[in-house]
């Protein structure tokens, strides 16, 4: 797909492209450039986040950024512009920023009625005539008369008359702390949050840049009142013509709630697991192994030059060990193709680590893990959690798994019954290394014990084979010296 077009020889535009495999949308997270910036090819300009990753996005050319479609926080369809860019600055004039063609602006009736000229006021807001990621509903009135029926809904809502629909006024320069005209500025879920707490935004004092009014504005404003409060009216009915409300972004907070959208990520994550919880057929089992020696050589790892400059762990070893226990058991790594009722068995091990971001689970996985050696191992481990924790996993990174390990013992948990991965044939749960009584020898001594869950689709893996490699793992933990002996 392209991303960008050119509006002239001047002016360049760049859409928002599809990075991952198929995506539709993402959501701009973070610009970091504004109107009037310099930029060069290959400059990263915003961080955009799709159902897999956040991504960081670079402009493919060099130029003075002209306009910014679209705010932080909007999802944006693939194949929008976001971002236009003069690429001959000094030339002339600049023409007035073009809409959209994709998108059409669609009236809310909970909102004030927009005017139809543009307001530089917002970064994406009041710059471009076309409204977000909503399209145009089917038999939808047009611009004039949907905005008309919304000034009208939102009349009777206030008690008083519509006002007779007034000419679009010219652009004009804002007083501090509202837009032209006066109207306080806010992004539309600050004014829904308004809207549900009865506060007039005409009387919040903003301490958002450029006099933006932000959430917190508003529940300062909310704060003193909340106890004097009266419960609020019912709305009146609203004509079955009017467009109905849209769905707000964000849903507004209360002193006992805190409701947070599903999307991004943690909707992809969602989505797969409960994909996979009633699509493959799920076993799990368990065993508890005394870990004592892994534990030493872990710290004979630490002090070897060979591993210098890389992380040594517990999973690090754990990780070898199940890539042992798989070359042991081949038939493990496989994966099942419904649509051609084929196993596909893998030849390759892509091994997945779960990990736990601000933006939920991900699972990034090690490419061709069974090749590497032990430092490269470890390498691969350090580079893998460190990218993951900074947010900055690519969707590519994400693909192509072949079995995963999830260590859930990093927060002091046991074991548990892990979900696999979408197209998975297995995910290995680590729990926390405790100090326990445990026979050896003949006799009871405190040793490092864990435990190890293991789950696998039952189509692909049967109990036989999975307890073998569940077993193998165990016994490689147990006696590491196995990693020699069995590699």
């Amino acid at each position: 797909m392209t991303t960008m077009t050119e509006t002239s020889a001047r002016f360049r535009e760049f859409k928002m492209p599809d990075v991952g495999e198929g995506l539709t949308e993402a959501e701009i997270l973070k610009w970091y450039v504004q109107p009037g910036d310099t930029v060069t090819d290959g400059q990263v300009v915003c961080e955009v986040e799709t159902a897999k990753a956040a991504v960081e996005l670079p402009i493919p050319f060099d130029g003075v950024v002209h306009e910014l479609r679209f705010p932080e926080g909007t999802t944006v369809d693939v194949g929008q512009v976001i971002i236009a860019v003069d690429v001959a600055p000094g030339s002339g004039d600049a023409p007035a920023p073009a809409a959209d063609p994709v998108q059409e602006p669609v009236a809310e009736p909970e909102a004030e009625a927009e005017p139809k000229g543009r307001t530089p006021v917002l970064v994406g807001y009041g710059v471009a005539e076309s409204s977000t990621k909503r399209r145009p509903r089917k038999g939808a009135p047009a611009a004039p008369e949907a905005a008309a029926v919304a000034a009208a809904v939102q009349a009777e809502l206030n008690g008083h008359a519509a006002p007779a629909p007034a000419a679009a006024p010219a652009p004009s320069v804002p007083a501090q702390g509202g837009a032209a005209g006066g109207r306080p500025l806010a992004k539309p879920p600050v004014r829904k949050l308004a809207k549900d707490l009865g506060i007039d935004l005409a009387t919040v004092v903003p301490t958002g840049k450029d006099g933006v009014i932000t959430r917190e504005d508003v529940h300062a404003a909310a704060a003193p009142a909340v106890s004097e409060a009266p419960a609020p009216a019912a709305p009146a009915p609203v004509a079955a013509e009017a467009p109905a409300a849209a769905e707000p972004t964000v849903v507004p907070d209360s002193a006992r709630e805190t409701r947070v959208p599903i999307k991004g990520v943690r909707k992809a994550i969602a989505q797969a697991m409960v994909g996979s919880a009633f699509t493959a057929p799920h076993v799990t089992e368990f065993v508890t192994v005394d870990v004592t020696r892994t534990m030493k050589l872990v710290a004979e790892l630490k002090e070897d030059k060979d591993m210098a400059g890389v992380r040594v762990n517990p999973l690090l070893v754990i990780a070898k060990a199940l890539l042992v226990a798989i070359k042991r058991n081949p038939e493990v790594n496989a994966a099942w193709d419904e649509a051609n009722q084929e196993i596909v068995r893998k030849h390759y091990v892509n091994l997945g680590i779960a990990a736990a971001t601000p933006r939920g689970l991900i699972v990034p996985n090690i490419k061709d893990a069974h090749d590497k050696t032990l430092p490269q191992l470890a390498q691969a481990l350090g580079e893998l959690v460190a990218t993951a924790r900074d947010g900055k996993t690519s969707p590519a990174a994400m693909a192509g798994g072949t079995v995963t390990i999830t260590n859930v013992g990093v927060f002091g948990v046991d074991t548990g019954t892990p979900i696999l991965n979408p197209g998975e044939s297995a995910i290995l749960a680590v729990g926390a290394i405790k100090l326990q009584p445990w026979v050896h020898k003949g006799k009871v001594k405190p040793r490092q014990v864990t435990t190890l869950a293991l789950s696998f689709d039952h189509r692909l893996v049967d109990g036989e084979l999975g307890s073998k490699v569940l077993a193998d793992v165990a016994a490689i933990l147990e006696q590491p010296k196995r990693l020699i002996t069995w590699a």
